[in-house]
């Protein structure tokens, strides 16, 4: 009796499971899924006036004063990213191309991050600038600094539209509000806690979020094994699957030079040069996005170590956001096919199919949680970079501080409003992934070159960087306009931006170069703590009690993040 009533409940959950499958996106809530998501936002809210208390000066509200610890900057350092970008976007990519996504943690994300621990915030903290901006204007110059500045702020609010049009696919399919409603909703939402608490805001909300979006993943993922029977049945699933082949399975099969068959489109060559190189380490390194989290740190150690604690979690995630988008394809790889969904629905649609009331309010919170982090750390970059960068630079120098504290929280509201505009252009991207990575390759490409160039040679000079810049910026862009016109150029939109990223850091690094031989560096003097091997930067003079601790050594640190990095990738190749 007891079995036959256990099998009729599994058959009754199983037709639920289908019935779902069946439908479009609508998450059906209940009281307990509406009490955490007001717990939640109540939470957050309460988070921005608190910190509001703690801001006096402008240093206060963009940098929080840099008082932060280590493990409060590492844990908002991988939580800023962890937006629409990479739940929506990454498991879109799980569901498009498989196993492939891999690339962009374990050469595309961790490597590039060890990197600026280990090399470059010794520059970056040690040279007191308020944001990477900032630190071009010291090394290339205003003309160089001016381009950087305008080009950030134009990314930084297109990338903020993808987080507001991420959050409003899953308002609307919680709420049934149109897309329109939900996004202008979310803005105001984030507007209010930023424009409160500054940077210390979003950095302690990040680290909430943080908790909150590992535990809305963990049980879908956990769930979406059981139910396709584990590793092997998501294998065997995805096999029967029409468009997906064993290919889905590995990340680089398919990858030789001249016998391209992988899914993203892309050669073993152009995978670690435009994606392993170029695009991840512009991304890590030279984005502010991200960087800001280190700069609040409250010396060098903790800087240093703030991209490095970081690096340990993002080894994990991949895990809940690929997985899951994997799971998709297997289950309902058919409305992806016949376009009832779009790639970006997958993780809403699973949660939709596989979690119960209860279960489902974290799992919604968590991705609400998710792009509030993205849109924030965009926000608290954006007002960072024009109020500092091109207001106080350009426009209304030698004002008094609270000046520009008050113009920080006009340019938050600005950035925000502008948000909301671009959420338009990313509603036309099937994958939101494809789209940022076009982006990237625009501007954080050419970034890179001049960066690492001017990081190494101190021959290269200000109009080198300013020149070799915009020749960087125009490169990928004439190419991206080429496949728009004939798509046969590359196999995938995917492809075309390593390829992008690649021609745009040749050409920084070609025409950098020949300007350089033909015009006047800047004197030692001027390059001192800028340029390697001009100067010394004293990477222990701030030290507090503990930093000298074994295992808080940056050195230590990078080098088991990367050896994790290696023992992960390896199984899947």
């Amino acid at each position: 009796m007891r079995a036959g009533c256990l099998r009729a409940s599994a058959l009754e959950e199983q037709a639920m499971v289908l019935e779902a499958a069946s439908e479009g996106v609508r998450l059906d809530l209940k009281f307990v899924d509406y009490l955490m998501l007001i717990i939640y936002f109540v939470t957050v809210l309460a988070i921005g006036v608190i910190a509001r208390r703690s801001i006096r000066t402008s240093m206060d509200f963009f940098l929080s004063g840099r008082s932060m610890p280590a493990w409060i900057t590492g844990l908002a350092f991988v939580s800023a990213n962890l937006g629409a970008i990479e739940i929506l976007g990454m498991a879109a990519n799980g569901a498009e191309i498989g196993m492939a996504t891999m690339h962009y943690y374990f050469i595309g994300a961790v490597p590039a991050m060890v990197f600026l621990g280990l090399v470059m915030m010794p520059f970056y903290y040690g040279s007191k600038v308020r944001s990477v901006p900032e630190f071009m204007l010291r090394r290339l110059g205003k003309a160089a600094h001016l381009v950087n500045s305008i080009a950030f702020s134009v990314s930084n609010v297109l990338i903020a539209g993808i987080n507001l049009y991420a959050m409003a696919i899953v308002v609307e399919a919680m709420l049934g509000w149109s897309q329109w409603t939900a996004i202008i909703v979310s803005a105001v939402f984030v507007l209010v806690y930023i424009t409160l608490g500054g940077l210390s805001s979003a950095i302690y909300n990040e680290v909430m979020q943080f908790f909150v979006i590992v535990a809305g993943l963990v049980p879908l993922t956990v769930v979406g094994l059981h139910r396709v029977g584990g590793w092997n049945g998501l294998k065997t699933a995805l096999m029967e699957t029409d468009g997906v082949s064993r290919l889905h399975l590995s990340a680089w099969q398919g990858t030789s030079i001249g016998d391209v068959t992988n899914p993203i489109g892309a050669n073993w060559l152009a995978i670690v040069l435009g994606l392993g190189f170029v695009l991840s380490f512009g991304y890590w390194t030279t984005n502010f996005t991200e960087v800001q989290r280190a700069f609040s740190a409250k010396n060098m150690s903790a800087a240093r170590r703030t991209p490095l604690i970081g690096a340990f979690p993002k080894l994990l995630i991949p895990f809940v956001i690929v997985i899951p988008g994997m799971i998709a394809a297997a289950t309902i790889g058919n409305q992806f096919a016949d376009g009832t969904l779009t790639y970006n629905d997958a993780i809403p649609k699973l949660i939709q199919m596989y979690l119960p009331s209860g279960v489902l309010g974290v799992a919604v919170t968590g991705l609400m949680a998710s792009f509030m982090a993205g849109m924030a750390a965009n926000v608290s970059s954006f007002n960072t970079v024009f109020t500092y960068d091109i207001w106080q630079e350009y426009i209304k120098p030698n004002m008094p501080d609270d000046y520009y504290l008050k113009a920080g929280r006009v340019v938050s509201i600005t950035g925000v409003v502008i948000g909301i505009f671009t959420a338009y252009l990313a509603s036309q991207f099937g994958n939101i992934m494809t789209y940022i990575q076009t982006l990237f390759s625009f501007f954080n490409a050419p970034l890179f070159g001049v960066f690492i160039l001017g990081l190494l040679w101190k021959r290269m000079t200000p109009a080198a960087g300013l020149w070799g810049y915009i020749a960087g910026i125009i490169a990928p862009t004439i190419v991206w306009i080429a496949y728009l016109k004939n798509p046969s150029l590359f196999a995938t939109g995917t492809a075309e931006t390593l390829y992008g990223a690649i021609i745009s850091f040749v050409t920084v690094m070609v025409v950098s170069v020949a300007v350089s031989l033909f015009t006047k560096p800047k004197s030692d003097e001027e390059l001192q703590g800028l340029v390697y091997g001009v100067g010394t930067i004293d990477v222990k003079s701030d030290h507090v009690a503990g930093d000298t601790a074994w295992y808080r050594s940056p050195a230590l640190l990078g080098t088991v993040a990367l050896a994790l990095c290696v023992g992960f990738y390896l199984p899947i190749v």
